[in-house]
């Protein structure tokens, strides 16, 4: 088959053509398609001339994360990180076996004295945080306190897993001061991570009482928890199957407030 110009028609060029001729009818006003104007550029709208949020600035306050409201069906187990370093294994496998992820907020002295919890912590999928060097009362404490406890842990995170850790958490306190706030965003933490449950496994309830304390979590909140009670390991099985029941999946902290 030849073209009208006098070339040889390739099927692939046939299909081509077919393509067009439907559409060339139906626009043009000939058989003969005149070529097709450029569309003509979208004008723009307030939201695509929006400049972006500023980012925080660094060495600002940091920000206090309580709960997360994207509403996704998940909470965060947080852990202090002490104790047992044994015990704190069991725990960990635990969570990572039925398929948990969870956030430990690390006390510097216990990574001082049992320095492979860390890979312990990061190498079951978990993630790691700071939670002061000895866990004093911060309040009692001046300025320069403050900013060695913050300090001293961030640089102990830093060199044995190569970064400060996710979150900075306050010892003694459910929530950070203002001060507290102002000085652990100047060691480079953009959150301070609160918590608006409490399992009160550090009091050894037992079992039963962590697992009633932590069904009162809802979507998007953050639990606090400690490595370092046998009742907290007792607890672990049941306390995922009523999360899992209430259709709640335990996540990390930096998963929960992404």
């Amino acid at each position: 088959m030849t073209s009208r110009g006098g070339g040889r028609l390739t099927r692939r060029g046939l299909l081509a053509a077919g393509a067009v001729l439907p559409l060339a009818a139906a626009c043009a006003p000939s058989p003969v398609a005149s070529p097709t104007p450029a569309a003509a550029p979208p004008v723009p709208t307030a939201a695509s001339t929006t400049p972006p949020a500023p980012t925080r600035t660094p060495g600002s306050p940091a920000d206090e994360l309580v709960r997360a409201t994207s509403g996704r069906p998940e909470v965060a187990l947080t852990f202090h990180g002490a104790g047992d370093p044994e015990l704190a294994r069991k725990v960990l496998t635990g969570f990572a076996d039925r398929g948990a992820a969870v956030t430990v907020l690390a006390i510097g002295t216990w990574l001082q004295q049992y320095p492979d919890v860390a890979k312990t912590v990061t190498g079951n999928g978990h993630e790691i945080g700071n939670h002061t060097w000895s866990h004093p009362d911060l309040t009692a404490l001046g300025t320069a306190g403050v900013r060695a406890e913050i300090e001293r842990c961030r640089d102990r995170l830093a060199a044995l897993t190569g970064g400060p850790g996710a979150f900075f958490r306050p010892s003694a306190a459910q929530h950070a001061t203002a001060a507290v706030r102002t000085l652990a965003g100047a060691a480079g933490y953009a959150t301070v991570l609160s918590y608006d449950i409490d399992s009160e496994d550090y009091t050894d309830p037992g079992a039963a009482a962590i697992r009633r304390n932590v069904r009162a979590a809802t979507a998007g909140s953050v639990v606090s928890m400690h490595l370092g009670h046998p009742g907290t390991l007792e607890a672990l099985p049941g306390l995922l199957d009523d999360l899992a029941a209430r259709g709640l999946t335990p996540v990390t902290a930096g998963r929960l407030f992404r």
